[in-house]
């Protein structure tokens, strides 16, 4: 166990996130152990609170507790890196990449990153199969709940995945989800404002809604904002819709569908049998063949590349839960205009 350290960030180690920083730099922590020194505050910045995503800044002071020893290696005859069959499906999964970026489509059900209860299989886990040559392994700029599919970006250099942080921070970047909702929503086409902070109790990792006045004087809440528009409807029973957000939050697109009373179809989270909407379906299911996985999909992105300047626009197919449930209402993804909302107005 050693002693409490005070660390200084140094030049070339700004502007990351305090947890990837420490798991660099002290390779026994997880990210359990991260979050819990965070919580007790035993971790701290010039003196300060912090969470685990916490952005550092060159020249800033890092306290770090007392820490385990490191691990003793691992013995010879553990396998290590990802499974061929693994590795052969990340790399099928990528839609698109040059010198810089790599565009995956990633698949439902597989994880962005390790975390409670994600286990090591997860696509953070797997970029070593996405080197291509290249020495370092790409890192992921943003993540997508286990469960949705779709476009995720990774950043071959350091230089830039910082690029492309600022840019998803500074919202210079367009990404349009899909999603399959119980009933319809009216209007066809609005804009959702209500705030989120953690549920709290046995719901710890679900998000509640707020009203966007109470934001400033709820603990932990922060703004979010979603537009929608609907693309494509069967009957009153359910409603193919474009879901565009504005900010970033963890689960703001489930939580802001089921706040209206619209919850995502397959959404065990936020879409229980006691979840009331407009339809004639329960909930987030609409049962017969309707897979019930949950049907949202991060189906475009439109940036500027971080290198060459020029407009990147990437779009990824439907997993094939998804496809099925298309077909099955008789809706062609070809038919939906690229980017709905200016069809729209």
């Amino acid at each position: 166990m050693s002693g409490v350290q005070h660390v200084t960030i140094a030049a070339d180690e700004g502007d990351q996130r305090l947890d990837r920083w420490l798991k660099r730099r002290f390779p026994q922590l997880t990210q359990a152990m991260v979050e819990r020194y965070c919580r007790k505050g035993e971790l701290r910045v010039n003196g300060g609170r912090v969470k685990a995503a916490t952005r550092l800044e060159a020249g800033q002071v890092v306290r770090v507790p007392p820490l385990p020893d490191a691990a003793p290696p691992l013995p010879v005859f553990l396998p290590q890196g990802p499974s061929d069959a693994d590795a052969a499906m990340i790399q099928e999964a990528v839609l698109w990449k040059d010198q810089h970026i790599i565009a995956l489509n990633k698949p439902p059900g597989l994880p962005s990153q390790g975390g409670s209860g994600q286990g090591s299989r997860h696509v953070d886990a797997l970029t070593e199969s996405l080197m291509f040559g290249y020495k370092d392994r790409p890192v992921l700029v943003h993540r997508l709940d286990k469960d949705t599919s779709g476009i995720m970006l990774l950043a071959r250099t350091p230089r830039v995945a910082r690029r492309l942080g600022e840019a998803f921070r500074a919202r210079a970047t367009r990404k349009i989800y899909w999603a399959i909702v119980a009933g319809v929503p009216s209007p066809a086409k609005a804009t959702i404002r209500y705030g989120l902070v953690k549920a709290g109790g046995h719901n710890a990792e679900k998000m509640h809604c707020i009203h966007p006045d109470a934001v400033a004087c709820t603990e932990g809440a922060k703004h979010a904002t979603t537009d929608y528009v609907i693309v494509e409807r069967l009957g009153n029973r359910a409603a193919w819709v474009a879901l565009a957000p504005i900010t970033g939050r963890t689960h703001q697109l489930r939580a802001h569908m089921a706040e209206l009373g619209h919850p995502i179809v397959g959404d065990g989270k936020y879409g229980g049998s006691s979840q009331e909407n407009t339809g004639t379906g329960w909930g987030a299911q609409l049962g017969g063949e309707i897979s019930r996985k949950l049907h949202l999909h991060a189906r475009s992105i439109l940036l500027e590349h971080p290198v060459t300047g020029a407009p990147l626009s990437l779009t990824a197919p439907l997993p094939g839960h998804m496809a099925r449930t298309w077909d099955s209402f008789g809706w062609r993804a070809g038919d939906a205009p690229e980017d709905p909302f200016a069809e729209a107005e």
